[in-house]
């Protein structure tokens, strides 16, 4: 079986309160982005086979979260067997862009097909969240208002198609730990989600930056200003929102498609390493 799994990007994301488990609540809107995916194919094998090809993964196989799910649900389901699982990767990792949670969240996926478990996807959801926050959208897959720590999904009425989006990550890694250090609560800031419940548009927030922003942004744009000049350059250029997507280091900028502009230079945006950087270019 052969699965596409997709990345997202967070459109706003405010950090509010703290927890005594030491996470923090946030609040976000979770947006699948169907264009840019790993490939990831499962077959039923008879001695356990794990073959990757693509970007390099920094971590161990045995910690990537797409084995780690495959161990959790062996485990959980004794009819799950060996499998031979080939991985390309080419959602860049650390990007922000939850492309380890959407491998673990396919990987689910594909095991409760080809080992006919017959769980619906609330249960599959259930499954994949003990392995991280953001793992339960990618089964959902679907525009998402995000709660606690991310993992309480409310699916919202939000559709980007017709916008271009612009995707670029250069070549900085922001680990957890940087991104939450001197982090601050959003504090008197609107809630996100108190706006989305009032019934006001998602698309009427993206448009309006200076009401949905990423908490993140404060963190670590002192730290990496390159990350800011990105963002403030794709806001110059045309975009109608910018932002940093998650912890980063992917900065996206969304922009009107009535244009024929296409590429990087038609939109200004000429400097040499930009292509270097470029992970994403199309419309939604």
């Amino acid at each position: 079986m052969e699965l596409y799994p997709n990345c997202k990007i967070n459109i706003g994301l405010r950090v509010i309160g703290t927890r005594a488990d030491g996470y923090h609540d946030l609040e976000t809107l979770f947006y699948p982005v169907k264009g840019l995916y790993d490939v990831l194919s499962v077959s039923e094998a008879k001695l356990f086979r794990f073959e990757q090809s693509g970007t390099a993964v920094d971590c161990a196989d045995e910690d990537n979260l797409l084995i780690k799910c495959y161990r959790r649900m062996q485990a959980r389901y004794p009819q799950i067997g060996n499998v031979h699982i080939r991985f390309d990767k080419r959602i860049p990792f650390g990007a922000g862009l939850g492309g380890g949670s959407s491998d673990a969240a396919h990987m689910a996926i594909a095991l409760n097909e080809v080992f006919e478990l017959g769980l619906a996807r609330d249960q599959l959801a259930a499954e994949v969240s003990p392995l991280g926050a953001d793992c339960a959208f990618f089964v959902y897959n679907t525009p998402c208002l995000a709660e606690g720590i991310g993992e309480r999904l409310t699916p919202i009425p939000l559709s980007l198609g017709g916008f271009r989006l612009i995707m670029l990550k250069p070549d900085v890694h922001i680990s957890t730990r940087e991104a939450y250090g001197g982090i601050q609560l959003s504090g008197d800031q609107p809630s996100l989600a108190a706006l989305v419940r009032k019934g006001i548009s998602p698309i009427d927030l993206v448009r309006h930056g200076d009401i949905i922003y990423n908490d993140f942004e404060r963190t670590v744009f002192p730290l990496h200003p390159e990350l800011s000049e990105i963002k403030q350059r794709l806001l110059a250029a045309g975009a109608v929102y910018a932002a940093m997507s998650g912890s980063g280091s992917t900065v996206y900028g969304l922009f009107e498609a009535d244009s024929d502009y296409t590429s990087l230079a038609d939109y200004g945006l000429t400097e040499p390493a930009w292509e270097d950087m470029l992970i994403y270019n199309d419309i939604l």
